[in-house]
């Protein structure tokens, strides 16, 4: 039975040689751990073995675990759908969302940004294979959102993120990773200074890092199955 910290340390070592053997740069991957239904206690366990960034999926749950949690100067993430009657809290509470699909949310997350705090960093969430259960804007549809989000005042645009559906094999893994990844650079061209490609999870991070991913979001691989 491993730990979690010895679990952690064997998501970084696979992403180390994935970057080693894709022609990364070591540290250009940063890893997000998805601590959604974790207790504190995991939570704990992880930070005090190096992990910083956490990815939360519910709004409440996310604010309650900031709060418990403040002392220790964790980064949150939310990656979770959110509704318009929450993005108050995501927006008072949050370092950075990953799952932007529609202006109406981008305008609410600037609007209630406190000023005291930094532009809140963001990402637009891509339905990049087109699956009728999944959320996100799509591939037609994300550079005028793209543009749009990057001139809210509070607001930083950083990049992409995707959840494509399970795909068994290197090549069906990295197809829609590298459709995510050729669209991150068409907007990068169009003058958007992007610097984050969020895709890759616990099954398939070697074949995200190999298409150019910056963050990886793991959880089961960290924290074990997933307590309900």
């Amino acid at each position: 039975m491993h730990t979690i910290a010895q679990r952690l340390e064997g998501v970084r070592e696979r992403i180390r040689t994935a970057e080693q053997r894709h022609g990364r740069a070591a540290g250009s991957v940063a890893l997000l751990a998805v601590s959604k239904t974790q207790p504190e206690s995991a939570i704990r366990e992880a930070a005090a073995a190096g992990q910083n960034a956490f990815g939360e999926n519910y709004v409440q749950e996310g604010c309650a675990k900031f709060d418990a949690l403040e002392g220790l100067g964790l980064q949150w993430h939310f990656i979770g759908p959110l509704q318009s009657n929450k993005t108050r809290a995501v927006a008072e509470r949050f370092h950075c969302i990953h799952t932007i699909e529609r202006l109406k949310i981008a305008r609410r997350l600037s609007e209630q940004r406190p000023a005291e705090l930094p532009p809140l960093e963001c990402c637009i969430e891509v339905n990049i294979d087109a699956a009728s259960n999944k959320s996100g804007v799509t591939p037609e549809h994300a550079a005028e959102l793209a543009h749009a989000v990057a001139g809210l005042p509070r607001l930083r645009l950083r990049g992409l993120m995707a959840i494509p559906e399970p795909a068994d094999g290197w090549d069906a893994q990295r197809r829609p990773f590298a459709r995510l990844r050729t669209l991150f650079e068409d907007l990068r061209h169009q003058g958007l200074g992007l610097d984050m490609l969020s895709m890759g999870m616990s099954a398939d991070l070697e074949a995200a890092v190999a298409e150019g991913a910056t963050m990886v979001r793991v959880g089961t691989a960290i924290f074990g199955p997933r307590p309900y």
